[in-house]
């Protein structure tokens, strides 16, 4: 017998079967940079002496020398192809353009692991002696350095006597580089905590002006994808390990120093900087990261008093006062969030959303200005700042966006009548009420979404939120927990058994339509979508 079905009904039915397709989930990547602990760092490579290398103008492009773990080769054709001819070259590449050091005129040769990380000084002589020997294998990561690569095994006694090379070998060594990056492909246990692409650092330093001169990546093979849309984030997320490596980590802060070479950290006897037993990392001083409190940080119910951690050195200054338009702003402000990998390592994501060294990748990273002073700042580099991306979040929003909560910022704007951008407060609901991203790159959504339980008083941004039930405000905030919980407009995608099947960024292919599809050939092409359904319904 026929059904009769009402086509109020059926467009319905299209209608949220639509919509469910269409919410997807918000993108989030989460950087896993483990800092390396002074224990795993080896430091004191002699290559030039220190008065030498103050001398020398930091105008030689960065040379970086690319060596493979075997386990790269291991990784399948498609994988291989794409890091080996795509995304290490250009990642590479970028950071040769945009990085300027001081030239190593010299043959690099590392330095051996000793046992025990034991390790004698001589005087006069700039190279570090191992206590009694040197172990068997020394590593960067995951990838043991080669033989070639490597000086001769140096040791004293245990009294410090005795000192030589033994019957050992230097290695040839690596010419033309100014640092080396080992890099493996290894499904290794980090790779399978919060969905890790890839992570690296710094594995040694040279000994005249501290200058990481060896660091390591690992690639997760396994999280590797060969989908062109995922191309752009990968690429991203190698640049971004790579830094960690260069310049930007918790493990080379206190070896910062001015444009003229000289530390902004005082050396103990060591010619170290005080070690920091709780961070297990070196203490840097307040002329590179100050703490500053926020008086009077707007929450749901009050006010607090909130500690943050700013990156103070004289480029990032300039460059975040100019940013924001705020002329007092102390510096830029880091991570606060996250466990040891997140938290400091990073900018903060409330205030510095897409900019690439935030905590975790969302949606079209950018290297800005900001990050580019801050390897400047370092007293290795010179910046290329003509390969800076643009940064339009927070751009002249002035003092109240960057130095209030994002809560107290929502509520000073509905005040005054005012837009709330760029934090939003639509909840996904149907219809879906989507809109572009401001560079116009990406149809988005509020990120705006119900969490399981409510969220901490400090992270309860919303007294009131439009078509929330009364008293349930509590459990709503932003997808971004790095962003302090404060909702954003965020790029989304589509996902099938968990796999993404495509993003919303206009730029992919798949979301630009055919010339010869138009208004009318899509009225066409739904209406008689509609009526396959309603024939499956009434047969």
């Amino acid at each position: 017998m026929p059904v009769k079905v009402k086509w109020k009904t059926v467009c319905a039915t299209v209608l949220v079967l639509v919509v469910q397709l269409a919410t997807g989930m918000f993108v989030q990547r989460h950087c896993n940079h483990l800092y390396p602990k002074p224990d795993e760092i080896i430091h004191g490579v002699h290559i030039e002496s220190s008065h030498i290398m103050r001398k020398r103008s930091v105008n030689q492009p960065l040379r970086i020398l690319l060596y493979y773990d075997e386990s790269v080769y291991r990784l399948t054709e498609e994988k291989f192809q794409l890091i080996n001819n795509t995304i290490l070259p250009e990642a590479v590449r970028f950071w040769e353009q945009a990085l300027m050091v001081r030239k190593t005129e010299n043959v690099i040769r590392l330095n051996r692991k000793c046992v025990n990380n034991q390790v004698f000084y001589r005087k006069g002589d700039p190279h570090p002696y191992c206590k009694n020997a040197c172990e068997d294998r020394t590593m960067c990561g995951e990838v043991q350095v080669p033989e070639d690569h490597l000086e001769a095994c140096k040791t004293c006694n245990a009294s410090g006597m005795d000192c030589g090379t033994g019957t050992s070998k230097s290695g040839v060594g690596i010419e033309g580089a100014d640092f080396v990056f080992y890099v493996s492909a290894m499904e290794t246990e980090r790779c399978h905590k919060g969905l890790t692409v890839a992570y690296a650092a710094h594995c040694q330093q040279e000994s005249a002006l501290d200058r990481p001169i060896a660091g390591h990546a690992n690639l997760c093979p396994e999280s590797i994808s060969t989908k062109p849309q995922e191309l752009e984030v990968l690429l991203s997320t190698v640049k971004h390990e790579i830094l960690h490596a260069l310049g930007f980590s918790v493990s080379l802060f206190a070896f910062y120093r001015d444009a003229n070479g000289y530390p902004l950290t005082a050396r103990e006897d060591n010619g170290k900087p005080r070690l920091n037993e709780k961070l297990q990392a070196r203490q840097w001083s307040d002329k590179v990261i100050r703490t500053v409190v926020r008086r009077n940080w707007t929450v749901h119910g009050g006010v607090v008093d909130k500690e943050v951690q700013m990156m103070v050195t004289p480029r990032v200054v300039e460059e975040v006062r100019k940013h924001f338009n705020c002329s007092y702003l102390e510096g830029a402000e880091l991570e606060d969030q996250g466990e040891d990998g997140t938290a400091l390592t990073h900018w903060e994501k409330r205030i510095f959303e897409n900019e690439a060294m935030t905590g975790t990748h969302t949606q079209n990273p950018v290297y800005s200005r900001l990050t580019l002073a801050l390897m400047e700042d370092t007293g290795w580099y010179k910046a290329n700042y003509s390969l800076a991306q643009d940064l339009s979040w927070g751009k002249n929003l002035g003092c109240d966006f960057v130095t209030k909560s994002c809560k107290q910022w929502m509520d000073m704007k509905r005040a005054k009548g005012q837009s709330i951008h760029p934090f939003c407060n639509k909840v996904k609901r149907d219809p879906l009420e989507t809109e572009c991203t401001d560079d116009r790159s990406s149809v988005a959504l509020c990120n705006l979404v119900e969490h399981v339980q409510p969220l901490p008083n400090f992270y309860q941004n919303f007294d009131y939120i439009p078509h929330v039930t009364s008293g349930r405000e509590a459990y709503y905030g932003g997808s971004v927990s790095l962003a302090d919980y404060c909702p954003y407009i965020q790029e989304f995608i589509w996902r099938s058994k968990n796999v993404v099947i495509r993003g919303s960024h206009c730029q992919y292919p798949e979301n630009n339509p055919r010339k010869y599809i138009n208004i009318l050939y899509l009225k066409w092409y739904l209406f008689r979508s509609m009526i396959k359904i309603l024939d499956g319904i009434m047969q």
